[in-house]
């Protein structure tokens, strides 16, 4: 729904409304067999944030009145961390291929560089 992507059916959230007296609330029905009618996006923030710029759970679920996405986007946003970007950092330090240049740079001979024509 949010950002129209296709996929499995068994990577994407799929969403209901819950009606009381007061709100209409869009919440995860995580067993995929919640009554009524169901729409689906992937669990991420990003996906979440683009259905609600687009105004797409209206459509999809056919809502007459305004929903309230809080209590999906708690759920969303307990299942999809924010990411801090330290852990990537050390992960690309730790998981960069080895590109050989030590091995190179033994078998040059001190003073001579590599691609000179020697003029």
């Amino acid at each position: 729904m949010g950002c129209r992507q296709r996929t499995a059916k068994s990577d994407l959230l799929r969403v209901v409304l819950a009606r009381d007296e007061t709100a209409t609330r869009l919440v995860a029905d995580v067993t995929g067999h919640a009554p009524g009618r169901g729409a689906h996006l992937h669990p991420t923030r990003e996906c979440l944030g683009l259905a609600e710029r687009r105004r797409a759970f209206a459509r999809a679920l056919r809502a007459r009145t305004p929903i309230d996405v809080g209590p999906l986007r708690r759920h969303v946003e307990q299942q999809d961390p924010v990411d801090t970007g330290q852990a990537d950092a050390t992960d690309l330090a730790s998981n960069a291929p080895n590109t050989g240049d030590a091995q190179r740079d033994q078998g040059r001979r001190p003073g001579k560089e590599s691609g000179s024509s020697g003029s």
